[in-house]
């Protein structure tokens, strides 16, 4: 491999290293030998510049967090201003030969532009699919100016990249049929945890608190579907008259204070746990320790698309899940899970109950999650992947003590 294949990855979403995919991607590529450098916002307490396991990170202030579209608007264009500026820095020092950018925002295409004009290449790693993630959390109807205003810049990250990144084959045909890429310049390369993320000992203090223990893991957002979880515990409390469980809930997001205060009005704070962030180590702890894992983003058009990463955790740890049935969800988690007519709550509270209740079924689809897991969705399985995006897609070839592992490996996908 030349000595000049550089990679610049581009994240706006999170501070690395916490961004755990961009993490993973960058650590990927650094081993195979490609000279790697990341920009993303700076967390609470992170220098400016330092090297994170061989991998060079330059981070620009974090714009101050919004809920509406004009605060939305505003981080974008700012990032994406200063993400530009430290590119420029990064040329001259460090050289670039790759932009790999991760959405969201998708103005970052303006930064692989200018670049593609010195004769560089453009990764588009597409996260999150930007227009129906707008109509999905501002709960809008109908196609309307700002997603017709997202789709173009969705277009323009599409024309300007060499290869896309999808993270799943919903993304991918999104990638050729609204952006027009060949199948051979789109490269699925999926979320899943390593293989080494495994169950831990049951938390005893945990396990104390009620017979029955339910999980859920991951943002709350509006499109997370939290508020689905709180309203079917509504039921299996107040309909099906359960009360011998404990919801743990683990994460945060901005609908938190809301999602704090639907539990009261609906009378159920008794059972519901919100533990707020927790370090990882204490988060699987606990999934470890419950039941049943709790897996409620209804259908609408971003979740219907998407996949999400707590399924392939819980999978991993052999949790039984119960889900809505959605396309993306229905692939990744197939025998693993109870699946629910979508935002069917009462039947979801009563999938969750069924599973309370039957230890033999929650055996049964723990050893089909890992078993699956094992075979298809760990980290593992996506490394080769990536990999050939670079060697086949680009033309960058990684170094030769990878090439055989990673076409053996593909092979497996």
């Amino acid at each position: 491999m030349r000595s000049s294949d550089k990679v610049l990855l581009l994240v706006e979403n999170n501070a690395y290293p916490f961004d755990v995919r961009v993490r993973r991607e960058a650590q990927v590529l650094r081993d195979a030998g490609y000279k790697v450098t990341v920009i993303s916002p700076r967390g609470k307490q992170q220098p400016w510049a330092e090297v994170v396991d061989g991998v060079m990170c330059y981070r620009f202030p974090a714009p101050p967090g919004g809920v509406g579209l004009l605060s939305y608007a505003f981080e974008f264009a700012y990032a994406t201003l200063a993400m530009f500026v430290l590119s420029l820095w990064v040329g001259l020092r460090r050289g670039i030969d790759v932009i790999h950018a991760a959405n969201p925002p998708d103005t970052l295409f303006v930064i692989g532009a200018f670049w593609k004009l010195f004769g560089k290449k453009y990764v588009f790693d597409h996260h999150d699919l930007a227009p129906e993630t707008y109509l999905s959390r501002f709960k809008q109807p109908r196609e309307n100016a700002v997603s017709r205003t997202l789709r173009l810049l969705e277009r323009c990250s599409f024309a300007v990249a060499d290869i896309v990144i999808a993270t799943n084959e919903s993304y991918k045909q999104v990638a050729m049929q609204r952006g027009g890429k060949r199948a051979d310049q789109v490269f699925v390369v999926r979320n899943g945890p390593p293989r080494a993320f495994q169950a831990l000992k049951p938390d005893p203090a945990l396990a104390a608190r009620a017979p029955h223990l339910a999980g859920y893991i991951g943002t709350m957002g509006p499109q997370d579907g939290v508020d689905y979880w709180l309203r079917a515990i509504h039921q299996m409390v107040h309909t099906l008259g359960r009360t011998d469980f404990l919801a743990v809930i683990i994460g945060s997001g901005d609908a938190a204070p809301s999602l704090h205060a639907l539990a009261k009005t609906l009378q159920i704070e008794p059972y519901v746990w919100f533990t707020g962030r927790i370090p990882d180590f204490e988060a699987k702890s606990y999934l470890s320790t419950v039941e049943v894992c709790i897996h409620p983003d209804p259908s609408s058009p971003l979740n219907d698309r998407s996949t999400m990463n707590k399924m392939m955790e819980y999978m991993a740890l052999g949790k039984p899940t119960v889900a809505f049935d959605l396309t993306e969800t229905r692939f990744s988690g197939q025998g693993a899970a109870l699946y629910t007519t979508p935002n069917d709550e009462l039947e979801f509270a009563r999938n969750v109950l069924r599973l309370f209740d039957d230890a033999d079924e929650r055996s049964r689809l723990s050893q089909l999650g890992l078993q699956r897991f094992a075979s298809a969705l760990a980290w593992e399985y996506s490394e080769p992947v990536l990999l050939r995006a670079y060697s086949e897609g680009l033309g960058l070839l990684p170094a030769a003590a990878q090439a055989p592992q990673a076409v053996g490996a593909a092979k497996q996908d």
